[in-house]
């Protein structure tokens, strides 16, 4: 590739495009080298001063969704997170479901008695295999832009010393781990608070090696609205009946019944449901613009 290009926005600020990254993310999301290429080669020969990155990445998406829908929901998965909002509730089911499919035996928003007070958790997880008992508080953002910072590090480190250090003659101490996880990405700064005190962190682009990302993606758990056939208005009427991950309709179809579809546009989804569930797993996280 050549020099980056940079495009000045309309407020005077500036956004520097990397035609290399985006082949990367593309790649990730499953789409082959050939295309990945192609479409950065059409998307760097058409950005103007003026342009976002948030436009930048709906031509992207546009143009791979006309190579492959289930590549192109893949790249989208980020946004789609977003689309379970407005709540955090949707979210949190969504988290409980893809653990449940790791193996873990999971209790959604727990109350667990601590030395001092009881906690309401929002997931409570044993497994058998791991003989392990984590609880998880989940930090859901409806701003992609937000990152979950150290205040809140801070706030579930003292949540969780509680319910670490609950007295011994009164019961066994009910977990083992807790966890912070959110839908979006954390500061510097919570990080590095993290890895000092020993909170767990679970989000889009942390740890590396282990993300929210590359969870979904060994897993095959996508949430609903991944699903690029589906309008805005039907993945809300699913998300409302309780149907929150693509497998679901994939293990059973009739879930979809709800939408009182015509036989020709759910043959269409699940089309776009298994292929997305048959992609490669992902080693790293993907980058997104």
């Amino acid at each position: 590739m050549t020099a980056l290009p940079i495009i000045i926005k309309a407020d005077g600020s500036d956004v520097v495009f990397d035609p290399a990254l985006l082949v990367t993310s593309l790649k990730r999301a499953g789409a082959g080298e050939h295309t990945a290429e192609r479409i950065s080669r059409t998307i760097t020969d058409t950005v103007v001063p003026g342009m976002t990155s948030k436009e930048i990445y709906a031509r992207a998406f546009a143009l791979l969704r006309k190579e492959s829908r289930p590549v192109a929901a893949r790249y989208a998965l980020r946004r789609a997170l977003l689309e379970l909002g407005p709540t955090g509730h949707p979210f949190e089911d969504f988290v409980s479901h893809l653990f449940r499919v790791e193996g873990w035996h999971v209790e959604t928003r727990k109350m667990i008695q601590g030395k001092c007070v009881m906690h309401e958790t929002d997931f409570y997880a044993s497994h058998p295999k791991q003989n392990t008992y984590l609880a998880a508080e989940l930090k859901y953002h409806n701003d992609p832009n937000y990152k979950t910072d150290l205040k809140v590090a801070l706030y579930v480190k003292s949540r969780f010393d509680d319910i670490f250090s609950c007295h011994p003659d009164v019961r066994a101490c009910p977990i083992d781990r807790g966890l912070l996880v959110t839908n979006t990405k954390f500061t510097s700064e919570a990080i590095a608070y993290a890895e000092c005190s020993g909170v767990e962190l679970l989000g889009w682009g942390y740890p590396e090696d282990n993300s929210l990302f590359m969870l979904m993606s060994r897993a095959k758990v996508y949430p609903i609205t991944t699903l690029t056939r589906l309008s805005h208005a039907e993945k809300r009427l699913l998300v409302d009946a309780g149907i929150i991950a693509v497998d679901e309709i994939v293990h059973d179809r009739r879930r979809l019944d709800v939408l009182r579809l015509s036989p020709d546009r759910v043959g269409d989804l699940m089309a776009e449901a298994e292929g997305l569930l048959s992609l490669p797993d992902v080693t790293r996280d993907t980058l997104s613009l």
